[in-house]
């Protein structure tokens, strides 16, 4: 229960970091103090390029973020640089010599960016602002590495929180910077951009080529991650190529693929990116129907996002072991978690996966015998897929509302046509696995059909 209450209390990042990192908040106490006094006396520069790159972040490796993992302390060192804590309101000085230059303010707002994106989640509106602001410092300063960056935060923020096809515009824009620098790292961003957006779209084959075209490049350029990365793009081509890999049937070459990503992500230390991985991981071992498997990499995803205050990762860990403990038999224990992740989701503003997260709900409550408050969660969950884009989710939602209304004893007529347009859906989108589940059910009930007798509802198989 160590992951349930880490998610519902209330322990603030600093509390945290003196519970498992004494040696980072060791650091951070020794520093805060001239960069506090720096700041208030309107120092601003002498603040950010004696004290807090020198010193806090240990010059352009950003060893305190990327080795040390201390996001929060170094947020509490860039709330200085913002007018009353307002992110993306950067201070003004009168003082000759210690205003922030424009190059000075770019590196700013990008470290709040992307700090406020780890700790707060990727649709913390916090770390949006700050995107926006840097976007014309790129422009203006004619750096497109960082505009590259900056778009990108804008892309995970509109990804996890707006319409599909607001998100696929920001993709564009990414693509055509990557084309038009021709800078093999910027590319491998745009497929990983892509590859994402075409899949929770449904277009698969559009997906598989975009991932596949990033993680090409990345073998045969070589190409290093950027230390200010939020994700390690090869990763994420990795994970969304392995995924439709097993839509398409393809289960060794899946396997082979998402081993890959989550190892990548462990060499290079990139934890981000190997939460992101994990989950991904636990995602196919649900489709795989292997409880223990999905309790293993709920586990390491738990312990993973503890440790490094993953908020959001955590949330996704909670809904995982839930729907794991539901499928061993636990159902009373299982949905108060699953349920407790999913408000966590909702905290950060994310309503990407929300769909898959309810139908895990449904699904869980369904096996408890408690199939009307099912539908409920589900008919939430296509209304959300629907109103965001996520078509991806739409023929699993279809075959399993097929099963509730089975079960519930409603018309034959709605049931089949939930069961036709879920395998409809399914060859549509060419998932080879979905179709064949779809399939499989609707024959299953058509059996149960043929033979049972009154109006009494059928019982099918839920996976």
């Amino acid at each position: 229960m160590r992951g349930r209450n880490v998610i519902g209390g209330s322990i603030t990042t600093i509390e945290r970091l003196r519970r498992s990192s004494p040696i980072v908040l060791g650091k951070w106490n020794r520093f805060s103090q001239p960069l506090s006094a720096a700041a208030n006396a309107g120092l601003f520069r002498e603040a950010l390029h004696e004290v807090y790159i020198p010193r806090i972040q240990r010059g352009n490796t950003c060893f305190a973020a990327n080795v040390l993992r201390a996001t929060g302390p170094l947020l509490s060192a860039l709330v200085h640089f913002f007018e009353q804590g307002r992110w993306g309101s950067l201070v003004e000085t009168s003082i000759e010599g210690q205003g922030l230059k424009a190059e000075d303010k770019l590196f700013i707002l990008m470290q709040a960016g992307l700090y406020l994106t780890a700790t707060r989640g990727m649709g913390a509106p916090e770390a949006r602002v700050c995107f926006e602001c840097a976007e014309p410092l790129c422009h203006s300063l004619y750096h497109p590495r960082f505009l590259s960056m900056t778009l990108a935060g804008l892309y995970r923020y509109t990804l996890m929180t707006d319409k599909l096809s607001a998100t696929i515009q920001i993709a564009e824009r990414i693509c055509s910077l990557a084309q038009e620098q021709n800078d093999p790292a910027l590319i491998i961003g745009a497929c990983s951009a892509s590859a994402t957006t075409a899949y929770f779209l449904g277009n698969l084959e559009s997906a598989r080529q975009y991932a596949r075209q990033g993680v090409q490049i990345w073998r045969l350029r070589g190409i290093q991650p950027s230390a200010e990365d939020y994700f390690t793009p090869v990763v994420t081509c990795l994970v969304y190529w392995a995924t439709c890999e097993w839509h398409f049937g393809e289960i060794a070459s899946c396997h082979a693929l998402m081993d890959e990503g989550i190892s990548i992500a462990k060499e290079l230390k990139d934890m981000n990116s190997l939460a992101m991985a994990l989950n991904w991981a636990a995602r196919l071992a649900v489709d795989e129907l292997n409880p223990a498997e999905v309790d293993r990499l709920a586990s390491d995803l738990i312990e993973l996002s503890t440790r490094h205050n993953f908020l959001y990762w955590l949330a996704l860990a909670a809904i995982h072991r839930g729907w794991a403990r539901s499928a061993s038999g636990d159902t009373a224990e299982s949905i108060s978690w699953i349920e407790q992740g999913i408000r966590e989701v909702r905290a950060t503003g994310t309503v990407l996966t929300l769909p898959v997260w309810l139908a895990l709900k449904a699904e869980a409550l369904h096996l408890a015998g408690r199939s009307s408050e099912a539908l409920e969660a589900l008919n939430e969950g296509e209304t959300l897929a629907e109103r965001f884009e996520q078509r991806v989710y739409f023929s699993r939602l279809h075959r399993f509302r097929g099963v509730l209304l089975a079960t519930l004893g409603a018309e034959d007529a709605q049931i089949e046509a939930s069961f036709c347009e879920a395998v409809r859906i399914a060859k549509e989108q060419k998932s080879v696995s979905l179709a064949k589940r779809a399939e499989a059910t609707y024959a299953e009930y058509c059996r149960q059909k043929a033979s049972r007798s009154g109006g009494r509802g059928i019982r099918l198989p839920l996976w």
